[in-house]
């Protein structure tokens, strides 16, 4: 799990150094969503997830 959170932290750090900060937010909505995406397909909420996509 410590991978991944490197990978997130690099790609902030680069969105940071390149001056996109306009990315920023998008990128952080998409790594949230990716993550309530795996957990709940784990979970018993993954047919109530599924219904709305």
């Amino acid at each position: 799990m410590s991978i991944n959170f490197s990978v997130a932290r690099e790609m902030l750090e680069f969105l940071w150094e390149r001056r996109l900060w306009w990315l920023i937010p998008m990128v952080t909505l998409l790594l949230i969503l990716g993550l309530f995406l795996v957990f709940a397909s784990a979970s018993g909420l993954a047919p109530f997830i599924y219904t709305l996509f």
